[in-house]
C-alpha cells in the first residue's frame, strides 16, 4: 500500500494562536505531530503552510515543508494545492493528518490509508471510536457519527446522534447502555483524483450550519467509509487547556 500524509499547517487560531509553534517537552507541537507521522508506513510526509513563522520551524526540525496560499479556509484545499504543485497521480492515496494531533496512533494513520486502499468504491475513510465518558454525550465539541451496516457514514452531527429516545427520558443515563453513539476522528484519506473533484462541489448548506467540512461528501452523494479505530486517540490541541493536558500526559508517558 502507498500513500502520502500531508499535514496543513495554518499559524491562526482563534482559541490558541500559534498553536503549532507552542513547546512540549522542548518541542514545536507540529513538530510531535510530523515525528508520529513519519513513524507510519507513509512513502512521504510533507507539512503544507502559508505561514513563512511555521516554514522556518519545520526545516529546523528537517520537515518537507510545500507553502501554500494564505486564501485556503481549510485543510482540503491546502491539500489540494500540494497535490496540484507536486503533480500527484489520481489514485494516489493522501492521508490529511491534523497539525494538532501529537497524539495520533500510528497505527490510526496506518487504518485509515488501507481502509481506503481496500475500498475501491469509497470516496474518502475515516475513523471513529466509542464515546469514552458520559459528559461526551451530549458534548457539541464532540463530533458524532452514525454508520450504515456496510460501514459507510450516514451523517456527521455535533448533536447527539443517534438520539436514544426512552433512556434519554431518564436523567443520569448508563454509558454502558449506549453502543451506538461513536465519537468521529478527524482523520481522512482520500485519493487524488477525488480531492480535485471535491474543489469543484457547492459547500452545502449541512456543513454551514453544523461546520463539518465532510458533510459537504455527502450532500454530493459520496461514500465515506468508516471504521473503529484500532487505537483511540489521544486528545487534540484546540485550546490552553488541551494543551497543558497534552503536556501532562507526554511528560508521563514520555516515549508516546
Amino acid at each position: 500500500m502507498s500513500f502520502s500524509i500531508i499535514i496543513p499547517a495554518r499559524y491562526a487560531s482563534s482559541r490558541l494562536p500559534g498553536k503549532l509553534l507552542k513547546t512540549i517537552n522542548g518541542k514545536p507541537l507540529l513538530q510531535l505531530v510530523y515525528e508520529q507521522a513519519i513513524k507510519s508506513a507513509a512513502d512521504e510526509v510533507l507539512i503544507a503552510t502559508d505561514d513563512d513563522r511555521i516554514l522556518d520551524v519545520a526545516m529546523d526540525f528537517g520537515a518537507q515543508v510545500r507553502m501554500t496560499s494564505a486564501a485556503h479556509t481549510s485543510g482540503t484545499q491546502r491539500i489540494h494545492e500540494v497535490a496540484e504543485q507536486m503533480n500527484m497521480q489520481p489514485d494516489q492515496i493522501v492521508v490529511n493528518l491534523q497539525g494538532d494531533e501529537p497524539l495520533m496512533p500510528v497505527e490510526c494513520i496506518n487504518q485509515v490509508a488501507g481502509l481506503l486502499a481496500r475500498d475501491a468504491q469509497a470516496d474518502m475513510a475515516t475513523l471513529c471510536t466509542p464515546l469514552a465518558h458520559q459528559d461526551e454525550v451530549f458534548d457539541s465539541n464532540v463530533v458524532k457519527v452514525v454508520v450504515n451496516k456496510y460501514q459507510q457514514a450516514l451523517y456527521f452531527s455535533r448533536a447527539t446522534i443517534p438520539w436514544y429516545r426512552e433512556e434519554f427520558k431518564t436523567a443520569g443515563v448508563e454509558f454502558k447502555h449506549l453502543s451506538l453513539l461513536r465519537r468521529h476522528i478527524g482523520l481522512y484519506a482520500y485519493r487524488v483524483g477525488y480531492i480535485r473533484q471535491y474543489q469543484q462541489l457547492d459547500p452545502s448548506p449541512l456543513e454551514q450550519v453544523e461546520l463539518l467540512e465532510q458533510l459537504r461528501v455527502l450532500w454530493h452523494g459520496g461514500t465515506i467509509a468508516v471504521e473503529d479505530a484500532i487505537k483511540i486517540p489521544g486528545p487534540g490541541v484546540d485550546t490552553q487547556s488541551d494543551l497543558d493536558r497534552v503536556i501532562e500526559l507526554l511528560g508521563a508517558n514520555p516515549g508516546q
